[in-house]
Parts: structure tokens; sequence; C-alpha cells
């Protein structure tokens, strides 16, 4: 290390320590501090990632991976949202682990949160207060609920949880165990029904009740934000980390209720983070059976970086059908449609929905060497709204990319 990089690192530790005397307190406040200074003195890139490896014990190659983890998981919106872990957003669709995830998100959102209009130091507004010390705090440039003590909290609905679902959120948990479950007014959620067990042994639900079944994971995704995914179809269940499936199990009893309860068991003062909550009605469905009953079909389950017509890997599963569909059914012809919210330009918009019509394109006819000719794109930006852009939920509904038959 260099003479200059070991200073400013024992400097920024000593002003952590005596100014900061919470430990988490200090990993967060000194974090905005150095921020603020970026600005203001423009420091030295050098010895402003020695001091982010101090403060938040990285390495420089977990730190390369910062842009990654802040790419778009939006079908066509500019919005960010945080890329799965594990190094999967190098990857391209189909490629390593993702070849055999199977995870479709559900098309109409319910409820989303990302926690950028909460005022720092705050317990945000559109969530329900159960018990414990969580507020919103800034890390990496990003707003997180911080969990600091054992705590649960309610994510409220617009009605009773549909019997077809998808649960998303992002997370980091240095310690302790999380539990989601459906909300049960007469007694603990998580203690008579099958709820979803979130910790660094694994995760897991038991079917027919309470309890979880323990199930491996990477243990080297706990070391940064990671994401889980939770699909169900009245009593099946399953669950993912990052690209990994990690609970499969036909007869959960998981309450179908009008809220979803978190809740935290802390073994530390760091506490948690947990970003980006997506609650939605849908899932994986037969997308011909709905293009032949519609004529079209809305799908959110295609991914870009922000601003690109990149496509993510998460969005195997979702590329799959609609190859599969067209491979099997060899008459049928489609107008890919991309669509976004109105956040943004409109027209850096429309021509960004019209790039990402075209790589859906170009990726199927390469993958699944269907003929192009069957295919034709086009995009229309924020043109055609099918949700108030008012609302986070509205604006992630406007989001979509469209198959229409033709």
């Amino acid at each position: 290390m260099k003479k200059y990089g070991l200073v400013w690192m024992v400097t920024a530790l000593l002003l952590a320590l005596f100014v900061f005397p919470d430990p988490a307190a200090a990993q967060f406040g000194s974090l905005k501090k150095k921020v603020k200074d970026k600005v203001e003195k423009q420091a030295d890139e050098k010895v402003d990632q020695t001091i982010d490896d101090a403060l938040e014990g990285g390495s420089n190659d977990e730190k390369a991976d910062d842009d990654t983890k802040e790419s778009a998981k939006e079908p066509a919106g500019k919005t960010k949202t945080t890329a799965t872990g594990g190094g999967a957003a190098q990857l391209k669709p189909g490629e390593g682990a993702w070849l055999n995830y199977d995870f479709v998100p559900g098309d109409k959102v319910l409820y989303y949160e990302d926690f950028e209009k909460s005022p720092i130091g705050d317990f945000p507004e559109r969530l329900e207060f159960e018990e414990g010390n969580m507020e919103v705090a800034e890390w990496q440039g990003r707003r997180f609920l911080r969990l600091g003590t054992n705590a649960d909290f309610n994510v409220p609905l617009p009605g009773i949880l549909p019997e077809r679902f998808t649960i998303e959120f992002d997370f980091y948990l240095p310690s302790g165990v999380l539990k989601i479950s459906g909300w049960d007014p007469s007694g603990d959620p998580a203690g008579y029904h099958s709820y979803i067990k979130i910790g660094h042994g694994g995760g897991g639900i038991t079917g027919d009740g309470g309890g979880t079944a323990e199930a491996s994971t990477d243990k080297k995704i706990w070391n940064g934000i990671v994401t889980c995914r939770i699909m169900g179809y009245k009593k099946y269940l399953k669950v993912y980390i990052n690209e990994k499936r990690v609970a499969n199990v036909p007869n959960a009893d998981f309450i179908h209720s009008d809220k979803i309860h978190f809740y935290l068991y802390n073994f530390s003062a760091d506490g948690i983070l947990i970003d980006h909550i997506r609650v939605a009605e849908g899932g994986k469905k037969i997308l011909y059976d709905q293009l032949t009953a519609n004529g079209r079909v809305a799908t959110r389950g295609i991914y870009f970086d922000s601003g690109s017509d990149v496509i993510r890997p998460e969005s195997t599963p979702t590329l799959k059908q609609i190859g599969e569909m067209l491979t099997e059914h060899k008459d049928l012809k489609l107008m890919i449609e991309g669509h976004t919210d109105n956040q943004g330009d409109e027209a850096y918009n429309l021509a960004l929905s019209d790039k990402r019509a075209a790589a859906v394109k170009a990726y199927i006819v390469k993958t699944y060497k269907i003929d192009e000719t069957r295919l034709q794109t086009k995009g229309f930006g924020e043109a055609n709204q099918v949700d108030s852009n008012a609302t986070p939920e509205g604006r992630q509904n406007n989001r979509r990319v469209e198959l229409v038959k033709m």
C-alpha cells in the first residue's frame, strides 16, 4: 500500500471512531461525508478508493462491480435499480447458471418502493411499522431501509395477494435471519404458516405450515447486495437468491392476505439493508395462450442496463418462453413493442424503446434461429401508457415490452 494511501485510511478510520461511536452510524455517516468531500474538494480517486475499502471492508475487486450493481432492471425505463450480485451482470442471457433459471416476474405491479423519495433518517410512510429500529439510510449512493435491531414491518397491498404472484427485493445481510410471510392478524404469521427464511446458512420453506427447510447457497454472495425473488402459484412457492433457486415447495401454506410481512432476527449492530421491494400479480404463464386470447401480451421480464439496449441475464426465462413459442408455432408472427413511463426526455425515451425492441428481436433471431421476417419492432416511448405515472407502481407498469400477434 502506498504511504499516502495508508495515511488517508488511518485518518478516515480515526475520524469514524471518534465522530460516530456506533458502528452502523459510523458506516453510513462516513460514507455520506466522503461523498460530500468528493464533490467539494475533488479528492484523488485512488485515495478515495482506499477510504472506501477501509470503511466498507471491501476489496478493489468488489468495488469494480459497483457500476453493474447499480444497472437498471426495467424493461423500457431509465430508473436505476440494483443488478444482481455474484458477477452475473457480465453474463449474457442464457449463459452460466442463468441457463436453468426460471423466474418470471409478475406483469401487474401491486407495490413498488425504492426509498428514493423517503427522507434519510425517517421510516418510509408507504410501509407499515410494527416494531424495532428502522430508518432510511444512504449507502453507496443509494437509499435503503436499514433495520438496525430485531424489527418487523408490513408491505401494504391494494387487495388480497393473488393466487399467482411474485415478490422481489434487494438486500444486504451481514448477519441475522430475514423472514417473509403473509400477514395473519390472529397471531405470528411466521409461526403458524409457511414462511420464507433467508440467512447465511441458506434459505428455504416447508410445506403445510411453519418452519423452514435449509438450502445451501454460495456464501460469496453475502459479501454485497444481492437479490431475492419469490414466485408463487396457489400453494406452490419457489425462492431464488440471485440466479440460484434455493427452495422449491409444492404444498406451502403461505398466507394470501393484503400485507406482506418482513421480520428480522439481527445478530449484530450492523443491521441489514433492504431496497427495491416489488410485489406483482402474475408470473410464469403460457404466453401463447395469452397471445391467442388477447392478440397481445405485455411482459416485464426483459431487463436492460440503465439507459442502454443491453439485455441483462435475468431476462433468460422470458426470452426462452418467446423463443420456444416461436419455434413451436411456425406460423406465428409478432410485432415487438418497447414502452416507457414518462420520466425523462420524451425523444430519448422514444429512441431508447425502439433500440430495446430491436435488441429483443436480434437476440431471438440469433439464439433460436427464427426467420427475422416473422418479427417486426417498434418503439413507442411514453405514448401508450397503461397506468398512472403518478405512483411508483404505475410507472413500473408502464415500462414494458409487448408482443402483438400479426
